[in-house]
């Protein structure tokens, strides 16, 4: 069952026949309870495999009651996460259907809301019917199987195909292209050619195999080969034959690639608006509901599973885990990767001082500290005492220091006297300093706690930065910062920084990526559906009760969805219209929806009247004529 993907994982056959495992609460080993200990069977504060939930035994052996305790506590918090994630998942979907409801592709090949608005130019950005394609990837036509299927149908005729060359065959299938496909459907037609242009290179050794020996290569009668020429020809076409596409072959490939091309384009009336938000909805209950991941880093933690779509679709400004990711200028080079992150993450006064003190003399009192030389140069800050002074002076400290207050003393000692204040005296200013001047930013930027060098094994050893914090603008205009690569996962401040174009790219592959970290896979038309439904007005717009009253204007729309009395009494007091066009208004008068065979409308040409002569009823015949 394993094997096949019915269900179950090698998970379950190696939990059942070898060792269950470690067993988490909440993302950690269990915690000590009472008396310092996870159960009273152990020892105090006693840190063994077994006493922190490892589980030895397999499901096949039978557990012993610690490892039952253990195992149920894990167990109870799936079925927890399973109830909670039950109802946050509904109600997403529900606010999806009741946004996304009323779209549909138009004859024009736009898909419109029922008010007319242009949310796509074009479905998916080629028009495609997302449930008839055929590739693994996404794409409409497994071009390989289709060649298959071709060659094993067509016949190759050798007679006819035995001088052909590689040349030909792709004058036939460009001509054959042209025919059928057109210049309408550009991505499709590059697709196929280039399938074609990469089939017909592995197999151009083929074509160019000679027809005679080695010794009669040049011209001669037909009647003087000799046996090695007919055995040489023989294998010409024994090659040809098994391996390179006759003339009627390369013409049938590219009709029926056409045909299912075709097929597959999305029809007017389709529901994609309705059947985004269910492809999106289902899967999220498959999700977990409290999950996070590492991003290569221990304790950079992400968060994931449905909180995380969640903040996505509602457009919330402050998500859980900003995370942006730097790219740099020279990815190879792990110095720069270092120098940068100086840059970027915030050093604070306190962390590379060796001391702070205060020093009180008969006549005079001051701040003394001393910088850590070395600290400095491991951390590689690119700071002098001087910058140093500069970051004292323009921080908002409780009390003001001006640039004549520091005394710079050799090249790691400082000095800092108070200032004159009416409002307090100078003991007052000098604690005010000593517990405030450690705080003072020196290198990289305030909002920045943590950046972290990440290594890509997969690329040979490139270094990339993970940074945790909102600051976009000011890490894309870090020097050694590539900024046209940099990327964070907030739609946004995307949307404020780089447009909103970006913010949909944006929504589209974080959304991507956390179905695929579930194995969730997800037909990216739906979720450009979603981004662009989002993003159309010119910002970003979270699918919730705020959300759609700017998106839609129906009355009866948004008193179906929450706060029915509130928009009832605003639409009387103000007299507004609705004009009846969505789904939700035509459900509730029973009128017909606008949406597959409700989409058109038939006209009659009132200039030429139709004869439509009166039908007699049954009882006007001359049998039921009763004579009194």
């Amino acid at each position: 069952m394993a094997v096949c993907g019915s269900k179950g994982s090698f998970i379950n056959i190696s939990q059942m026949i070898a060792c269950v495992g470690q067993q988490a609460i909440s993302g950690h080993r269990p915690p000590d309870g009472f008396e310092d200990r996870s159960l009273p069977h152990f020892e105090r504060r006693q840190k063994t495999p077994a006493a922190k939930g490892f589980v030895e035994n397999s499901f096949y052996s039978g557990l012993t009651p610690t490892e039952f305790f253990f195992h149920t506590m894990g167990g109870r918090e799936g079925l927890v996460d399973t109830a909670v994630k039950t109802a946050e998942t509904g109600y997403m979907q529900r606010r999806l259907v009741k946004c996304l409801e009323d779209l549909c592709v138009n004859y024009d090949g736009t898909v419109r809301s029922s008010v007319g608005d242009v949310i796509e130019f074009t479905f998916g950005e080629d028009g495609l019917d997302p449930a008839l394609m055929e590739s693994k990837d996404g794409g409409v036509v497994d071009f390989k199987h289709i060649l298959e299927h071709t060659r094993n149908t067509v016949p190759h005729s050798t007679e006819e195909d035995e001088d052909i060359t590689s040349d030909e065959v792709q004058k036939i299938v460009m001509e054959t292209v042209n025919e059928k496909i057109g210049k309408e459907h550009e991505m499709f037609r590059k697709q196929l050619e280039s399938f074609i242009n990469e089939y017909l290179e592995k197999t151009n050794k083929y074509y160019k195999l000679p027809k005679n020996c080695s010794k009669h290569m040049k011209l001669m009668p037909l009647q003087t080969r000799c046996d090695d020429c007919k055995n040489q020809s023989f294998f010409r076409r024994t090659q040809i034959k098994s391996r390179c596409l006759s003339r009627a072959q390369a013409v049938a490939f590219v009709e029926l690639c056409s045909k299912k091309f075709r097929r597959a384009i999305c029809e007017p009336g389709t529901a994609v608006g309705a059947i985004a938000a269910t492809s999106i909805g289902e899967p999220s209950t498959q999700m977990t509901l409290k999950t996070f991941h590492f991003a290569g880093v221990a304790s950079m933690n992400i968060t994931q599973g449905v909180p995380r779509i969640k903040e996505i679709i509602n457009g919330v400004k402050l998500i859980s885990t900003p995370l942006i990711t730097a790219a740099l200028m020279n990815e190879k080079d792990e110095k720069l990767a270092r120098r940068v992150k100086a840059r970027i993450e915030k050093t604070t006064l306190g962390e590379i001082c060796d001391y702070i003190e205060e020093v009180y003399l008969p006549d005079d009192c001051f701040i003394l500290l001393k910088i850590n030389a070395k600290r400095v140069r491991l951390l590689q800050l690119e700071i002098t005492m001087s910058s140093i002074a500069q970051s004292i002076c323009s921080s908002k400290l409780p009390v003001p220091v001006k640039i004549s207050q520091i005394t710079i003393l050799g090249k790691t000692i400082m000095t800092i006297r108070p200032p004159d204040l009416a409002k307090c005296s100078k003991m007052m200013a000098i604690q005010y300093l000593k517990y405030n001047i450690g705080n003072v930013v020196v290198k990289g930027l305030p909002g920045i706690v943590r950046c972290v060098i990440h290594a890509d094994e997969k690329k040979g050893d490139s270094y990339k930065l993970l940074v945790e914090g909102i600051d976009y603008r000011e890490v894309m205009a870090t020097v050694g910062v590539d900024g046209r690569r940099t990327y964070f996962n907030n739609a946004l401040t995307v949307a404020d920084v780089l447009g909103i174009e970006a913010a949909r790219s944006s929504i589209i592959s974080e959304i991507l990526s956390t179905m695929a970290s579930h194995g969730i896979g997800l037909d990216q038309r739906h979720v450009m559906l979603l981004a662009d439904l989002m993003t159309y007005r010119g910002e970003v717009l979270g699918i919730t009760r705020n959300g759609l009253v700017k998106m839609k204007e129906s009355v009866l729309l948004l008193a179906s969805f929450e706060k029915t009395a509130d928009h009832l009494f605003e639409a009387a007091f103000f007299s507004q219209e609705d004009k009846i066009c969505g789904v939700s208004e035509c459900i509730i008068l029973g009128t017909p929806i606008t949406i597959g065979t409700g989409l058109f409308k038939l006209l009659l040409n009132h200039g030429k009247r139709l004869p439509i002569s009166r039908m007699s009823t049954i009882f006007e015949s001359p049998e039921f004529n009763l004579k009194l």
